[in-house]
């Protein structure tokens, strides 16, 4: 079939059109890199942010919860009017309340440069106020939504006194081997208790976290423990593999969690055997073998702290 120049001028400027159209509407699709790196070079997790807000000001805020998630921690919203928030991963970090500015970040009182929001029925927060909260650095870009977020670092504050091998000494008093089977026999008898997060006082919630189980227990037995795991980690000394005995806390790593995996994110109680008492998801409190399966690749310390 035979084209006038006319016929063909306007199938090549059809042509054209759906070309650029198909060009101009095109755009790459918007994967989260999982584990990326921040400008510096430091390890970051990465993901896109849809439900991103922009203020008559300018500010740009982005929903809390989906950042959280996105470095592997857990949040939880206590259920009243002027509620905590609580994060961190087995047990609580951070701290915060919508439209105030002071929080509790790693144990420590913190001002943010602005107050978290209730937006859409859930909290927003400015990328510069989580940044000052998780402390660890925050990038963003408007325009795409993308996040990236460093790998937080998490002080651990017997490396920082020069105590790498030893932590701060504590010695209230020595158990015999009768009160180490009354506490071990103590601590079994909460099995099954139920795990959550950010557990209120067992007394009121009748539930544990993983540092808030081992505080209760001992503290029947003389001994007030902090509230979280990695200060508990920097209260007694050092003890090796060969040299552990019913009563004892052993420590875990996160692997990835923090830039620092010297760092504790789960503790429990020897209770010998070659076992270990702890609540962690279902069934909660429960017994789990120290020298295989996952825990055996995750020990980092063992502390005896009576």
């Amino acid at each position: 079939m035979k084209y006038s120049k006319k016929n063909r001028a306007a199938a090549l400027l059809l042509c054209t059109v759906l070309a650029c159209t198909a060009c101009s509407y095109y755009k790459p699709q918007e994967t989260a890199k999982v584990r990326s790196l921040t400008p510096d070079g430091s390890p970051a997790t990465s993901y896109y942010e849809k439900a991103k807000v922009t203020d008559a000001n300018g500010k740009f805020w982005i929903p809390l919860s989906p950042a959280i998630a996105s470095i592997g921690y857990q949040m939880k919203d206590e259920k009243k009017p002027d509620g905590y928030t609580s994060i961190g991963y087995t047990d609580v970090m951070y701290k915060l309340r919508p439209g105030s500015t002071e929080v509790l970040s790693l144990g420590e009182k913190v001002s943010l440069s602005d107050a978290p929001q209730i937006r859409n029925g859930q909290i927003y927060i400015t990328p510069k106020a989580l940044s000052k909260l998780l402390q660890t650095k925050v990038a963003w870009n408007q325009y795409t939504g993308e996040i990236n977020i460093a790998t937080p670092t998490v002080k651990d504050t017997a490396i920082e006194e020069g105590q790498s091998q030893l932590a701060r000494p504590l010695k209230i008093q020595s158990l015999s081997p009768s009160q180490s089977d009354e506490l071990v026999s103590y601590a079994k008898s909460f099995l099954g208790v139920p795990y959550e997060f950010g557990a209120a006082p067992y007394e009121e919630s009748k539930k544990f976290d993983c540092s808030s189980f081992t505080q209760y227990v001992f503290k029947k037995f003389g001994l007030n423990l902090p509230r979280l795991a990695k200060d508990q980690d920097n209260l007694g000394s050092r003890v090796n593999r060969n040299e552990l005995k019913s009563g004892d806390l052993v420590f875990f790593t996160v692997p990835g969690r923090f830039e620092n995996n010297a760092i504790p994110g789960h503790v429990g109680i020897y209770i010998g055997d070659g076992k270990f008492i702890h609540t962690w998801g279902d069934p909660g409190v429960q017994i789990s073998e120290l020298d295989t399966g996952y825990w055996s690749n995750v020990l980092l310390h063992m502390q005896r702290v009576l």
